[in-house]
């Protein structure tokens, strides 16, 4: 399948991984990547500029095939060296950046003079067309099903997507519910020129997380996501547990009066005894609804190879064949 997106970044499939925290290392993105998707190394799961270095070159031994570096921008008055990481990623032969959180805007020319692709992850139009207009090369549109920070606008993807496909010259993929080849299809027809996975991609063998993190998306249901952090603004879809329900509990006492210090032992510094540890309850990890459509856990080449198999099916034999009459007495999932 050719779309803007394979095209731009030179893949197979219009499959991107998005960046995950402790989840994009260099053995989940090679994996996507030899699959003929775009796999995302998550820059600053790594503490340091030069553990990322390290963290590209060990999946350049893994994989020949494009991949990408995450930088997500963050809020904080003891911003990460940023500089230090883009240069890592520019000596590391890097020609795909996924950008996420604030505008990467004051660090476009250093990303652009090196040759690299930008695509940068919005929850909304008026922010796609900010990305497009700083020299974004694509953008990834998030809905409001998506796990981690949906955005303040609670547009869902039925609506967000077409709205997109209106406004934008530079192509988008979508993000957010997706998981199989319903998705990849649905997507297209919305407007977008392929999909970008982050909680179904957790559910793979290749994906280095604890196998209670797996066995825990495979058992979700997509009622089982909690939106936390409304009233501080900074609204995240998690996976319910204990410490969930505590944290909850605890913004429903606070109200308005809430404070990032009132949640921190909920929010900070869980992923690594999540992810690695398996703890299971330890805190609050982002999650999408899409667990709900996450019903195994294959390899990384089986849930791709699956996806485009189902797609062409949809469309050429659903699709199609409501055009041509054959389609009322076929059952395609």
């Amino acid at each position: 399948m050719k779309t803007a997106i394979t095209e731009l970044f030179g893949i197979e499939h219009p499959i991107i991984q998005g960046g995950m925290h402790f989840v994009g290392f260099a053995e989940l993105a090679a994996a996507v990547s030899n699959a003929g998707g775009l796999g995302i190394i998550t820059g600053l799961t790594q503490k340091t500029p030069e553990l990322l270095a390290k963290e590209i070159a060990r999946c350049r031994d893994m994989t020949d095939k494009p991949f990408g570096v995450n930088l997500t921008f963050l809020p904080t008055f003891s911003a990460p060296p940023y500089p230090e990481y883009i240069a890592a990623i520019v000596e590391g032969g890097i020609k795909a950046v996924e950008t996420a959180g604030r505008s990467p805007e004051q660090y476009m020319p250093a990303l652009k003079a090196a040759g690299i692709k930008v695509i940068h992850k919005c929850t909304s139009v008026r922010h796609s067309l900010k990305a497009e207009r700083i020299g974004c090369d694509a953008v990834s549109v998030d809905g409001f099903e998506c796990g981690g920070h949906p955005g303040e606008d609670d547009i869902p993807n039925m609506i967000l997507l077409p709205r997109a496909a209106e406004e934008l010259k530079i192509p988008f993929v979508a993000s957010g519910g997706m998981a199989d080849g319903r998705s990849l299809v649905a997507a297209l027809s919305l407007g977008a020129a392929g999909m970008n996975m982050g909680t179904r991609f957790i559910a793979t063998r290749e994906a280095p997380v604890h196998q209670n993190v797996k066995n825990a998306l495979v058992a979700a249901t997509e009622l089982d996501t909690r939106l936390i952090m409304r009233a501080l603004r900074n609204t995240e879809r998690v996976l319910k547990n204990a410490n969930v329900d505590r944290l909850l509990e605890i913004e429903r006492e606070k109200g308005a009066k809430l404070t990032i210090d009132d949640i921190h032992d909920q929010v900070a510094g869980v992923y690594p005894r999540i992810m690695l540890d398996g703890q299971m309850d330890a805190g609050a990890w982002s999650c999408g609804m899409v667990a709900g459509l996450i019903h195994d856990i294959p390899s990384c080449k089986e849930l791709i190879d699956r996806i485009m198999d189902e797609a062409e099916t949809i469309i050429r034999g659903r699709l199609l064949g409501f055009l041509d009459g054959t389609a009322a007495t076929r059952k395609v999932a």
